[in-house]
């Protein structure tokens, strides 16, 4: 259904890397003109036992008492590097991806203090940053030698880089993989190669590889509702679509919903079962458990299917048996009420964040897709496509689903870019103070709040004034937009204006004051942007009590349909409109 046309853009690499918690894949397009694009992956990396054959990498890395990169990927796992950790006191980072969480996530079953604690000196950031200069490097080689002839001077300069995120990673995420790209040195720091990233989340990245492979008889040319569910390393993220085919138009049709319920908690669970089973044994140790907890997350978990079937943990040779432990021939048995157990939680999170998102829509759902690695497990998947199934939904795993569904749908994304609206996760605005109206019981309820302006008019300052409400649905191109002013007494007060963008995730349908359900509201970053430009044609301005100021009026112009948040200032000067792109710097989460 996708990319099956010609394309006849400029010759360009598409680049795409999917970060993940445990694995990582790239997936690339060389796009030239007059041909269909063909989608490959990087199936080599260093370190690998057979040389090649994976799409994934682990997300691994080793960092000596410098702070320096020793290992990374497959070459992490080698045996060599594990013994050259333990002499040189070599620090390992794993699953620091989650370190990058935001924290307003329904994550009460996780604190930083639960996840492995990052290498000394390093912050999350950091650690990005060596990754993509390493996946970048395993990205090259392979193109160079799979592309006999291919002149990789002249390509470099022309990449467009895709970087998929959780569903939940907001705009703050977003700055920090744009710090990192910069720091591995992808782009040069400038507008241009800040142009060449390209953000999507991996939800719908997944939808366009899974929508790419769509079977014709399902391909109506009605508006039919597809669910997207990435049951990845560290996330669960869900995403809701109205797909019409022929041509392929999908809009949102439900906010977004992550849950951190990914299969590392999965692993998590078997570490502390394991802990507790063999408490009081030669085998209670913590090398020993991280050694089961890793062989267990390579073999006995993807085998896991019914509470009915025992599963089986090797952690010996076939004449060891310890009956008090449930060792049997060098095995653990773990009875399948224990191995199951350890997936509730998780697929408690898949149904009720579809629940949630089910709420948002009324189009007939009569389709799901299951991707991600955590859906590999046969319990998983038979518990959800029972679930599903009851409510007259069908759900597939589609091809290649765990290794390429996300880096692969990231290429689509950019060539094909089928998704045309999306829904506001949250509600979107900006604090401000507007005119004391006399007559709205809400304002003298804040007299307190009152301060006069420079006009000699009275504010009432800790309003709220939303931009976008949460669950609206915005097309890719559609233009919000909300007029504004500065005041100050002198012209030379003007310059390096900003405004505060917060949103808020509670309940209130319509928000008007930050201290109305105060708790649910969070800054988001700054707008910034000079002004002093537009001052200068200001003319001066008598208040109501005959001072002396000036004003400048100006609309925010925001871009919330895309992957991205974007924002202009506009403004008039001489009753034509002017605009500047503004800076929007996000907090840290």
């Amino acid at each position: 259904m996708l990319t099956g046309k010609p394309y006849y853009g400029p010759r360009k690499l598409v680049l795409a890397f999917d970060v993940g918690t445990t694995y990582s894949g790239i997936s690339y397009c060389i796009l030239r003109p007059g041909e269909i694009p063909k989608i490959d992956g990087v199936t080599r990396f260093p370190g690998q036992a057979d040389g090649h054959g994976s799409a994934k990498v682990p997300s691994i890395l080793y960092y000596d008492t410098s702070g320096n990169v020793k290992a990374v990927g497959y070459e992490a796992l080698s045996r060599n590097t594990m013994d050259d950790a333990e002499e040189h006191a070599w620090e390992k980072a794993e699953w620091w991806k989650l370190h990058l969480r935001p924290k307003h996530l329904a994550s009460a079953h996780i604190k930083d203090d639960d996840l492995p604690t990052l290498p000394s000196g390093k912050s999350a950031v950091d650690i990005l940053t060596d990754f993509i200069k390493y996946l970048f490097e395993c990205a090259r080689t392979h193109i160079q030698e799979h592309h006999i002839g291919l002149d990789w001077t002249s390509t470099k300069n022309s990449i467009e880089f895709i970087f998929s995120h959780p569903n939940g990673w907001e705009g703050a995420q977003q700055q920090k993989y744009r710090e990192a790209i910069e720091g591995a040195g992808l782009i040069p720091r400038t507008r241009e190669g800040r142009s060449q990233v390209h953000m999507v989340t991996e939800g719908e990245a997944s939808l366009h590889y899974c929508i790419s492979g769509l079977p014709e008889e399902r391909a109506d040319s009605k508006p039919q509702a597809i669910v997207i569910i990435d049951a990845g390393g560290g996330t669960i993220d869900l995403s809701a679509y109205s797909v019409t085919c022929n041509p392929v138009v999908c809009e949102e049709i439900a906010p977004a919903e992550c849950r951190l319920q990914g299969a590392v908690f999965v692993t998590r669970r078997a570490s502390t079962l394991l802990k507790r089973k063999l408490e009081g044994s030669p085998h209670c140790n913590n090398e020993e458990i991280e050694d089961f907890t890793r062989k267990f997350d390579e073999t006995t978990k993807l085998g896991i299917r019914s509470r009915d079937e025992a599963a089986y943990l090797t952690i010996g040779g076939l004449r060891y048996n310890n009956p008090q432990f449930n060792i049997k021939r060098g095995a653990l048995r773990l009875s399948g009420e224990e191995a199951t157990s350890l997936f509730y939680e998780s697929i408690k999170a898949i149904i009720d964040a579809f629940d949630q998102q089910r709420k948002a829509f009324n189009t007939r759902l009569t389709m799901a897709f299951l991707v991600g690695g955590l859906g590999a497990n046969d319990f998983v998947w038979s518990r959800l496509k029972s679930h599903f199934k009851e409510q007259g939904i069908d759900v597939c795993r589609p091809d290649n689903y765990i290794n390429k569904a996300v880096a692969n749908g990231a290429v689509i994304f950019h060539i094909d870019r089928a998704v045309k609206s999306r829904v506001a996760r949250a509600t979107y605005g900006v604090p401000y103070s507007p005119w004391v109206d006399e007559s709205d019981p809400e304002h003298h309820r804040r007299r307190h709040q009152w301060r006069k302006s420079a006009s000699g008019r009275y504010l009432v300052d800790g309003g709220f004034c939303p931009i976008l409400l949460k669950g609206n649905q915005v097309d890719e191109q559609k233009e919000i937009r909300h007029s504004f002013c500065f005041m100050n007494r002198h012209q030379a007060e003007f310059g390096g204006e900003q405004m505060n963008i917060m949103c808020y995730r509670g309940q209130l349908p319509h928000p008007r004051w930050l201290d109305e359900d105060s708790s649910s509201f969070a800054g988001l970053g700054t707008i910034q942007a000079n002004l002093s430009k537009v001052a200068n044609n200001q003319v001066v301005q008598r208040g109501i009590s005959g001072e002396t100021y000036y004003q400048v009026d100006f609309d925010v112009v925001a871009f919330f349909g895309s992957t991205e948040l974007t924002a202009q200032m506009a403004w008039k000067h001489n009753g034509i409109e002017e605009r500047t792109p503004v800076t929007i710097a996000y907090y840290d989460d």
